[in-house]
């Protein structure tokens, strides 16, 4: 998976002890749900080979931020000035 979410394929040409990978393809456009991809695959190949089956993002799903803020307790300072 790409992180756009694109699904990708290398071919792997195995002979003997040895083995190489070609360049990578794209198999499907995305976005595809790719949030579960560290703990599981979000994908399967049927057993001929010839059909997929892959969880698709919602169209109004929003891709997850970050946000950082430094010098938190500053702005807060500001914003919120203590009481004395």
């Amino acid at each position: 998976m790409t992180p756009g979410g694109a699904l990708m394929a290398v071919r792997v040409n195995g002979r003997g002890s040895t083995w190489n990978a070609g360049p990578p393809a794209k198999v499907l456009e995305g976005p595809y749900e790719m949030e579960l991809a560290l703990t599981s695959r979000t994908y399967d190949v049927s057993t001929d080979g010839q059909r997929l089956l892959v969880v698709k993002r919602s169209a109004n799903q929003v891709t997850p931020q970050i946000v950082v803020v430094q010098n938190w307790f500053a702005e807060l300072n500001r914003l919120v000035p203590p009481h004395r």
